[in-house]
């Protein structure tokens, strides 16, 4: 087993927090180290998402 296969991903297509990697690179978010952190995946690109546009928001302005 690989370090990867140890990592926790968020499966997109339909919203599974899965050990290592069993989809596609385009279908799945991480690394996350652990499951809890794996099962917060979308509510963190979206803190991430708003944190580059409130740093976009501040550069234009």
């Amino acid at each position: 087993m690989s370090d990867d296969d140890d990592q926790w991903y968020f499966r997109i297509s339909d919203k599974a927090v899965v050990q290592g990697k069993e989809a596609g690179a385009m279908d799945r978010m991480g690394p996350y180290p652990d499951k809890a952190t794996a099962e917060r995946a979308l509510q963190i690109a979206a803190e991430r998402n708003k944190a580059a546009d409130d740093a976009d928001d501040t550069w234009s302005s």
